[in-house]
């Protein structure tokens, strides 16, 4: 089975068969599927309130049990504390993050990074270059996520592989894995998702460089697509699943590594499976 990591809801309502379609047309079971943004992007998408977020995302994950719903929050907005409980009460399976104007480590997003640490639930975050139009990609650099260090227990993925800071991205993963490694109360838990980002003309290099650098990835790794629910390009899905299978078949990576990339992986994610 294939799932897909990066699926984002673009409107509160749409036609869920045929996203079901789309879906089986781009021989993918499900995935994980973000919520409409929150407030500070309203310039750039729909948003609404929390509750409306809510009600929307799991509407639009009831398409399929396979679909995993991700929470997009501000980590620092005045009541984030209270939008993760809310989420978590709901039965949220994750949370998105984008930090668009505020580092990673943010002391006000710390306690919010805990908070779902502590729910059990993992973050995916945009990192790499922000198309938003403003000054923003400072704040989305690989190297920012080291504070995340601190969060016990948090289980969070870098999307994009960071690109164009793919090589950065996958020295931090190396980081974060001697860590859990050296420390008696493991840190942070990092995976990279693989969605592009990366143009094809740097994908080789980026998926050669992650699988043969010579760390443990096996297992943290995760396929995506950036495509949206009402919107759903299954050929063009279906293109990147077959170039990037191309470029992973070169690699000769085994049968049981591209099963964890295109399903395991994701389900260990947001917590089907027990953690390593």
């Amino acid at each position: 089975m294939i799932l897909d990591g990066h699926i984002h809801i673009a409107t509160r309502g749409g036609d869920r068969e045929d996203f079901a379609r789309r879906l089986r047309a781009a021989g993918v079971g499900g995935g994980m599927i973000v919520s409409l943004p929150p407030p500070a992007f309203r310039a750039i998408a729909e948003t609404g309130s929390a509750d409306e977020r809510l009600d929307s995302l799991f509407w639009w994950a009831e398409t399929d049990a396979e679909l995993y719903p991700l929470f997009w929050i501000d980590p620092v907005e005045d009541d984030a504390l209270g939008q993760v409980a809310a989420a978590v009460g709901r039965g949220v399976s994750g949370f998105k993050v984008i930090c668009d104007r505020h580092d990673p480590g943010d002391a006000r997003a710390m306690p919010v990074y805990d908070a779902i640490a502590r729910a059990g639930r993992p973050i995916l975050f945009h990192s790499g270059i922000l198309w938003d139009g403003k000054p923003s990609s400072m704040h989305n650099r690989p190297a920012g996520f080291e504070p995340l260090l601190e969060v016990t227990g948090l289980r969070f993925c870098l999307a994009h592989i960071s690109w164009p800071w793919c090589d950065e991205a996958i020295a931090v993963y190396g980081k974060f894995l001697t860590a859990r490694r050296r420390r008696s109360v493991p840190p942070a838990e990092m995976f990279i998702d693989i969605t592009p980002g990366t143009p094809r003309i740097y994908r080789r290099e980026a998926l050669t460089k992650l699988y043969t650098v010579g760390y443990d990835v096996k297992d943290n790794v995760i396929f995506g697509s950036d495509n949206h629910a009402d919107s759903y390009g299954a050929e063009g899905v279906r293109q990147w699943i077959d170039f990037d299978g191309a470029i992973l078949r070169d690699l000769g990576l085994p049968a049981q590594t591209l099963d964890a990339l295109y399903c395991g992986n994701l389900r260990r994610f947001v917590g089907c499976v027990k953690n390593r």
